[in-house]
């Protein structure tokens, strides 16, 4: 089969992001109160090539890179992070297949040519009731049978962001098999066998409908499946991926956090106490406390940047580094979140006001893989490993 080069997805209008940040934010109140999937912008970032950005050049895509996608995500994140979230995951989709090839051709192919004319999200569905995060270790229960022409997917999963809007699934399963195999089987959006179950009632990024999805007997062509391979004989760990997925998500949430300063600056200069005369904003408490919320944004904004050029210019060093960008970034944009709502009081709790939206929706970046548990571990093992290399020598 040719490869489909001719297929030209829009590049990502970048210099618009402001625009559609703007447009984002117009809608993601309502869809967080009625807890509704936010359609129109998603369709917002398609239109603005944003969906298709990293679509590996080799496939007639823009082939942009990780220092793109936190520019992308951030923004996204400061007008709705339902649209940011769903985003990434089809941008991460995009970005794996242009490193690794997993996918075959023909279905890589026909999901392109789906998204010439529309939004064509993506996610991986891992989570299961039993196991929890796959990443913890264990076995899916969902299960692929092996018939004489397909599979046949069977399984529960759940916290599947975007599960409604999905043009494809990459269903996380085990085979019949002996031995047994894992691997991530392409499923299409709306095929017969599949029931979104609408249970997702989340205290944050509630438009982001991560409901959970039942598969029962789901027909897969025995070629759409991506990584099969025994338990522990998949490759290793995917360390370029996991940077991708922690330095991506971390600029989302920090746009959630610019979104809750920009809020307060502006609260700050229209509240005018009686008492006071003049506005918040004139006293200095409130503007040393505006000054450590933009430092720390900042700081970890200036650190996932650095670090994604870092990666896509080959460092191993920086997409080890990626998990800890990730620790530092998400409790920058709590903090700063967390301190605003502290500065305004009963005004920033008040539904009528975004900044316990924000705060809400920027707890949940606590739950993203890696956590932070993780994430430590990982650094202090790796700390303690040199120290002892360095004793020994």
């Amino acid at each position: 089969m040719t490869p489909p080069s001719l297929l030209s997805p829009t590049p990502p209008a970048l210099d618009r992001l402001p625009q559609v940040t703007a447009a984002l934010a117009v809608n993601a109140a309502e869809h967080d109160r009625d807890a509704t999937f936010p359609y129109e912008g998603v369709a917002a970032a398609h239109d603005a090539g944003l969906l298709t950005a990293t679509v590996g050049t080799r496939f007639g895509g823009p082939g942009s890179g990780l220092a793109d996608t936190v520019r992308i995500l951030q923004a996204l994140g400061g007008g709705d992070p339902a649209v940011a979230l769903v985003t990434a995951m089809t941008l991460f989709t995009h970005s794996a297949q242009a490193r690794s090839g997993s996918w075959p051709l023909e279905a890589y192919e026909l999901l392109l040519r789906q998204s010439l004319s529309r939004p064509v999200l993506v996610n991986a569905l891992r989570v299961e009731p039993e196991l929890g995060s796959p990443v913890r270790g264990g076995l899916p229960v969902t299960v692929a049978r092996r018939r004489e022409d397909h599979w046949e997917l069977t399984g529960h999963k759940i916290f599947s962001t975007g599960a409604e809007a999905l043009g494809w699934m990459l269903v996380w399963a085990r085979t019949d098999e002996t031995p047994t195999r894992v691997g991530s089987f392409l499923v299409q959006g709306g095929a017969e066998g599949i029931t979104v179950l609408p249970t997702w009632n989340h205290v944050g990024l509630r438009a982001s409908r991560s409901d959970d999805v039942l598969l029962d007997r789901v027909r897969v062509p025995l070629d759409h499946v991506a990584g099969l391979a025994e338990p522990g004989d998949g490759g290793g760990r995917d360390v370029v991926g996991g940077a991708w997925n922690s330095l991506g998500l971390t600029a989302l949430y920090l746009g959630v956090a610019r979104a809750a300063q920009h809020w307060l600056t502006g609260f700050l200069h229209e509240r005018i106490p009686t008492a006071l005369g003049a506005p918040l904003a004139t006293l200095p408490r409130f503007q040393t406390a505006v000054g450590e919320i933009d430092i720390a944004l900042g700081g970890a904004e200036r650190l996932v940047r650095a670090l994604a050029e870092d990666v896509d210019a080959g460092d191993p060093a920086a997409a080890e580094q990626a998990g800890g960008a990730k620790v530092l970034g998400t409790r920058a944009a709590l903090g700063a979140v967390e301190q605003a709502l502290a500065l305004t009081g009963n005004h920033g709790l008040t539904y009528d006001n975004p900044l316990q939206r924000h705060h809400r929706d920027v707890l949940c970046s606590r739950v993203h893989t890696p956590q932070d548990d993780m994430s430590l571990l990982a650094a202090g093992r790796a700390v303690l490993a040199r120290r002892t290399l360095t004793e020994g020598s």
